[in-house]
């Protein structure tokens, strides 16, 4: 199960798609008790009653609302049968404790919702007698209420206002929500102004067909980003290197410029024998030392950074030709789109299991009075209270299980695309078979790499929480401390999320176990770390100028459609909207896109470290990295030549080519 008990030979042979068998058995089997465990306590709240109490409701006194109760110790009015009142009604609904966003009123079971105002003690007595509904306390006789001293504690606030039921959740909702309008006002708190809420709701709700039309925009321009970006990948960048280099000799320039400037300020001053001139010239001379110190660092970071760029120019050229064939990747696998879809549906259902489960451990064991209200609520004690951490980690490790699912999946396919010669010859959806291989072979290598991430993620977002919690209390030398353990782990995190997709995609490749992976993946990317480095600096760049480039054409094309609204503070809202969907739209799809770059490369460094093109180690590549290799070969010539040196090269890529097979390279 550990790293260190891997019993593999230390060198690798790699032979990409040969043999197929079953990685990390035991974490699979460890996966999988721990999902019977999340479906256990789903199973407890249902069997416990917990479920119930959340769906139909359940009084003050621990009665649930349509069906008959047990007695309660302790508790008096418990083990009512409430069969024929299947309605939760509060008898002051808008008493809402802020903090905790729950009501605090009294709740009681009846009959019949209130479908009118009721005024006075006699309005609900009336009410009582002809529907049967009581609405105040149990122990109080409904044809009694005018006269009873107890009712101004136990029956509702006056005027009752109108209610109706909700249709799932059978509770008695009041019609005007106003008072809920307070809440929302409340939790809202960067909205001060109501006219101003109210004119961006309005905005929202008369722009609404236009916001479903741009969000539609975004999807499309990123699907269509995602194959043609191959063609404008050279353009980004170029202005990606101008940028760099001009920005760089720009502030390099300015702050030369800033200290020549006061220097000679200095000297002027100095002409001058008054005592403030001496004071002043003072001053600036340590304003011009500093700028000298700054003006020399710029200097030396504006060298290295030229100098690294002439460096790395090479690899700069290989970042365009993986780019290239990631665009003939999705034009051969065009299901490889529909993974963000799959991905997030699965999330999406994941979450709601989980949140619906949250609710239901919220109204789960043992009955317990209120010391403040004197009500009677439920709440996990003792050992059972440790079910909603357990579940809270299920959220944590379930969630990067299907996240590393999508990265296994996409990687099995793109795998299958590269080191299959003939493109011809690919199976028919390389994403079904490689979701196919997954569940069958590796979902025991999926779940060890998620959990490795679950257990760098847990204390980060506990550090978050405690920072939080602290936040106005604790020292600066603590909230310093705390806010670098989270940078720490957040930069560990990012750190193992990229070596485990490596290990993915190794795993793809060579069907082995996680550390085995994980170690030949990361001896390949430390061979190759320069090439590394350039990918993800350059490739990260183009990819966040293509999510730009989406934002702005959406928020663009929402201001035209928007345009004839004439007042622009509706607009506002909208095009927020419009633009942050845009945004994760594009995030999501071209994170595919990365994902699909990083195992092409991955797959492109163990191509050229144990294949050189001679017959019987022919390249896997295609014809875009073949150019690159072939270029990089030329390169070498020409520089031992002009060191005098053999011309013979004895590093793989100076090895003859030999053509792919017919088929392999495609437009």
């Amino acid at each position: 199960m550990g790293c260190c008990g891997s019993t593999e030979r230390t060198k690798r042979e790699w032979k990409p798609l040969e043999d197929r068998s079953c990685t990390d058995l035991p974490w699979f089997l460890l996966f999988t008790v721990f999902c019977v465990g999340m479906g256990s306590i789903f199973g407890f709240t249902i069997a416990t009653g917990g479920a119930a109490r959340l769906v139909f409701g359940y009084d003050s006194y621990g009665n649930t609302c349509g069906q008959r109760n047990e007695q309660i110790e302790g508790v008096r009015l418990s083990g009512l049968d409430q069969t024929d009142k299947k309605y939760v009604f509060f008898l002051d609904p808008c008493n809402i404790d802020i903090v905790q966003r729950k009501i605090k009123s009294m709740a009681l079971c009846v009959s019949v919702c209130p479908d009118e105002e009721l005024k006075t003690y006699q309005d609900l007595k009336r009410f009582a007698v002809h529907n049967g509904s009581e609405l105040c306390s149990y122990e109080l006789a409904g044809h009694k209420y005018p006269s009873l001293p107890e009712r101004f504690d136990k029956c509702p606030k006056l005027p009752v206002p109108p209610s109706k039921s909700l249709p799932v959740f059978n509770r008695c909702t009041p019609v005007d929500i106003s008072c809920y309008a307070k809440f929302a006002e409340a939790v809202v708190t960067f909205v001060s102004d109501n006219s101003v809420l109210h004119r961006l709701i309005a905005g929202v709700m008369a722009s609404k067909v236009i916001i479903v039309g741009l969000c539609l925009l975004a999807l499309v321009l990123s699907m269509i980003l995602m194959v043609i970006i191959r063609y404008i990948s050279a353009v980004l960048v170029w202005i990606f290197t101008a940028t760099v280099v001009l920005g760089s000799l720009a502030g390099t320039s300015i702050l030369w410029w800033m200290y020549i400037d006061y220097r000679l300020t200095v000297n002027k001053t100095l002409s001058k024998e008054t005592e403030d001139a001496k004071e002043e010239a003072e001053m600036s001379r340590d304003n011009a030392q500093v700028l000298l110190v700054y003006a020399i660092a710029a200097t030396v970071f504006t060298v290295i950074l030229l100098l690294l760029m002439l460096f790395m120019r090479k690899r700069v050229a290989l970042t365009i030709a993986l780019f290239h064939v990631a665009g003939k990747v999705f034009i051969h696998l065009p299901l490889l789109t529909l993974q963000p879809f799959c991905t997030f549906l699965a999330l999406l259902l994941f979450w709601f299991y989980w949140s619906l489960v949250l609710l239901f451990l919220g109204t789960t064991g043992n009955p317990v009075q209120n010391e403040e209200t004197g009500l009677t609520e439920f709440r996990l004690t003792g050992p059972l209270q440790y079910m909603t951490w357990y579940h809270a980690v299920g959220l944590i490790w379930i969630s990067e299980f299907i996240l590393a699912c999508q990265q296994m999946t996409v990687a099995g396919a793109v795998v299958t695309y590269y080191f299959t010669r003939d493109k011809n010859k690919l199976p028919v959806t390389p994403i079904l078979s490689s979701s196919l291989r997954l569940m069958r072979y590796h979902l025991g290598t999926v779940a060890k790499g998620s959990f490795i991430i679950t257990l760098v993620k847990i204390p980060r977002l506990f550090l978050m929480y405690v920072h939080n919690q602290l936040k106005g209390k604790e020292n600066a030398c603590a909230r310093c401390m705390l806010k670098t353990c989270i940078c720490c782990l957040w930069c560990l995190e990012k750190c193992l999320n990229y070596l485990n997709q490596n290990a993915y995609a190794a795993t793809a490749i060579n069907s082995t176990s996680f550390c085995t992976s994980a170690r030949d993946a990361f001896v390949i990317l430390v061979e190759n770390a320069l090439r590394v480095a350039a990918i993800n600096a350059v490739g990260d760049f183009v990819l966040f100028l293509g999510k730009i480039l989406i934002v702005t054409s959406t928020a663009f094309a929402g201001v035209l459609l928007l345009n004839y609204q004439r007042d622009y503070a509706e607009w506002v809202l909208p095009l927020i909207i419009v633009c942050l969907f845009a945004f994760l739209v594009a995030h999501c799809f071209l994170s595919m896109f990365e994902i699909v770059v990083d195992v092409l490369f991955l797959c492109f460094a163990i191509d050229t470290k144990y294949n050189d093109g001679t017959p019987g180690r022919e390249f896997y590549m295609d014809k875009a990295l073949m150019e690159f290799v072939e270029n990089s070969r030329k390169l070498e010539r020409v520089a031992e030549r002009g060191r005098s040196r053999p011309t013979e090269v004895v590093s793989v890529e100076g090895a003859e080519m030999k053509p792919m097979a017919p088929g392999t390279s495609s437009a």
